[in-house]
């Protein structure tokens, strides 16, 4: 699908997910996808920050790319650190080449099969509400269009999960952002009796979630939750639907 096709189907589903009671997860599940297919690299995630300034994984397009956001927060080092502290794009960083901003991201990084690295904030008014981190298993800068776009998608974001911002007072707000982030111990928890229970792997169980939730016109979190509690059987799981062409 040529890119133009892949942003105006991103926009609508979007826009489409931006109803009352909205799922912040799903929407930027949806935004780490799409980068990867309109964009040249290969992995996408998404960090957001607690009220008190911590960060903490919320979406990504693939489950090695989980595991490399949740280290960057345990090591306190990566390019999302850098870009949400900062506020500002860190871009076309060879991880190959010596650098040692990051002793110990790096060597994971390109244990992982990483060798570049291009990070944006989630910025709305001088607001730095979290990051987004693109990664690619080639070297090479990104196209000017490339950071235009994954820039535009992360500020469409920040605008969903801040649209409410001027009804609720600020501490409302960050009770929202703080559910969004304690709801991923729910879905990785879901995910974990799913993969076991069908032997599948935790992106295939990831993509069963979100079919369901999508299927029943639910939240992914509701379904998760469902799940952990044992209200929703695994076997009646929806199946995923099929990858966008290209």
């Amino acid at each position: 699908m040529a890119r133009e096709s892949i942003l105006v189907a991103t926009l609508v589903e979007l826009a489409d997910n931006l109803v009352d009671n909205y799922d912040v997860i799903d929407i930027l599940t949806v935004m780490s996808d799409r980068c990867v297919e309109a964009i040249g690299v290969d992995a996408a995630g998404v960090m957001l920050a607690l009220p008190g300034g911590e960060l903490q994984f919320v979406a990504s397009s693939s489950e090695s790319m989980r595991v490399l956001e949740l280290f960057q927060i345990q090591a306190n080092e990566g390019p999302c650190v850098d870009c949400y502290i900062g506020g500002v794009a860190v871009v076309d960083i060879a991880l190959t080449e010596p650098d040692e901003r990051w002793p110990h991201f790096t060597p994971r990084a390109l244990a992982q099969g990483f060798h570049s690295v291009h990070c944006l904030p989630m910025r709305l008014r001088g607001r730095t509400i979290g990051a987004l981190n693109l990664f690619r298993s080639n070297e090479g800068a990104l196209d000017e269009s490339d950071i235009v776009v994954a820039q535009g998608l992360a500020d469409v974001a920040t605008i969903a999960i801040l649209q409410h911002q001027t009804s609720l007072n600020s501490r409302l707000l960050n009770d929202q952002l703080s559910n969004a982030l304690n709801s991923r111990i729910i879905i990785e928890q879901a995910k974990g009796m799913i993969s076991q229970a069908t032997t599948c792997d935790m992106d295939q169980a990831f993509a069963g979630l979100r079919a369901h939730a999508r299927n029943h016109n639910e939240r992914l979190t509701d379904v998760a939750a469902r799940i952990v509690a044992g209200a929703l059987m695994i076997d009646d799981l929806a199946r995923p639907k099929p990858p966008l062409a290209t």
